[in-house]
């Protein structure tokens, strides 16, 4: 398993939990202390791809990470 997987995996698990994207970029950012807020970005907008058609409510809440965190760059 790549980094970039790694991190989509713990991006579409803490979609899952519906946490607020600080939180959401807080327990990514534990769980890969060496990935860059860009990394974690692009992670979430391919897990948000991916998921789409199959789980709209994380679709959504990656969504909703991906733009925010996004914006602060």
């Amino acid at each position: 398993m790549s980094a970039k997987e790694s991190i989509e995996t713990t991006l579409l698990a803490l979609a899952t939990a519906k946490v607020t994207p600080k939180e959401m970029l807080k327990a990514t950012r534990k769980a890969h202390p060496k990935a860059s807020r860009k990394e974690i970005v692009r992670a979430a907008f391919a897990s948000l791809i991916a998921v789409a058609d199959k789980a709209p409510d994380q679709a959504l809440a990656l969504q909703d990470f991906a733009l925010k965190e996004r914006a602060g760059d």
